[in-house]
């Protein structure tokens, strides 16, 4: 009892007499490192990125002249874009070659991932790099391999149909015709992509799943449907978005697929795309408010259209969970 009573006070007196503990302080060097790590991004991301963005906006507002005065118009740019029937030609156009080329592109991505996944092959490492060979290929050299098999006159596609006595389609003549044209393009140029995108999340099932699915009956197809689609669902959204946002700016392919008519792509502005529009009366007519105003127009779009993917995609898997 003693010793007790003695010991209590003098780990009190210890306690008190001891200093307060002091917080570890790190350097100022450390503190600041991780911030100093993620700089170069945000400062390349608003030079490059939202500088450009907010600066086309305060253009969009005005009548502007790159050598000249700039005249503060406000609305009236949009109003005149509304109004004008080039800008909903090429409206219909961007919109005809990414349905075309993005929903048969993921679709054949798909269906050609599943097809490596399980089947057995020789030398499929040589396949499956075999994919990107269309992705890393210049879009110069594509336009122009499709511009000769397109061909009126010398045409693979033309060649077969006069075999079996067909005539001749001149498919840059019409609006259809060169959507084809451009989303066959579009589409052997990017499909090999997302096959490996797919792949990769395929590759990462287990394959017990699959044989206990065949194991209870289920057929490929049912397979197909009740499991890979479901799993590989984060990658198709995706896709589906990227594609999307890749689609809607296209430029380069309506650029070069009919290079004597210029910026205009045909003389009816057949295949004119709305990002091939903003260049003509930005950079063609030196129109830079009209033009931004385009640029406005375009990203408002993109951003609706993402959104509505997004909004489908959730709405589904809240659905299906």
């Amino acid at each position: 009892m003693t010793a007790t009573a003695t010991a209590i006070p003098v780990q009190k007196i210890r306690r008190r007499d001891r200093p307060p503990t002091q917080a570890i302080r790190q350097p100022l060097a450390e503190r600041i490192a991780p911030y100093l790590y993620v700089a170069p991004f945000f400062v390349i991301f608003a030079v490059f990125g939202l500088f450009p963005l907010l600066f086309t906006f305060y253009v969009a507002l005005f009548d502007w002249n790159p050598i000249g005065e700039q005249t503060f118009v406000g609305l009236a740019n949009f109003e005149r874009l509304f109004q004008d029937p080039r800008f909903w030609n090429a409206f219909v156009n961007t919109f005809g070659i990414f349905l075309i080329s993005t929903v048969p592109q993921l679709l054949l991505a798909l269906g050609l991932a599943h097809l490596l996944n399980h089947a057995t092959l020789r030398m499929a490492n040589f396949f499956r790099m075999a994919l990107l060979v269309p992705y890393i290929t210049s879009v110069a050299a594509t336009a122009l391999v499709f511009a000769q098999i397109f061909d009126k006159n010398f045409g693979l596609i033309n060649w077969v149909l006069d075999l079996v006595g067909a005539p001749a389609v001149n498919f840059m003549s019409s609006q259809l015709g060169s959507w084809i044209v451009i989303s066959s393009m579009v589409m052997w140029r990017w499909f090999g992509y997302n096959t490996l995108l797919y792949l990769a999340g395929l590759q990462a099932l287990p394959r017990e799943m699959y044989e206990a699915a065949s194991v209870d009956g289920a057929s490929g197809w049912q397979q197909f449907v009740h499991l890979t689609i479901p799993s590989l669902r984060p990658i198709i959204i995706f896709t589906v978005i990227m594609s999307t946002i890749g689609g809607l700016q296209i430029f380069t392919e309506p650029l070069l697929v009919a290079p004597e008519s210029g910026l205009t792509c045909g003389g009816g502005r057949q295949c004119q795309t709305l990002a091939l529009f903003l260049y003509e009366q930005g950079f063609g007519q030196f129109e830079f408010g009209y033009g931004s105003a385009i640029g406005v127009a375009l990203f408002v779009i993109v951003v609706v259209v993402s959104l509505i993917n997004f909004y489908l995609t959730t709405r589904t898997r809240k659905a299906r969970a």
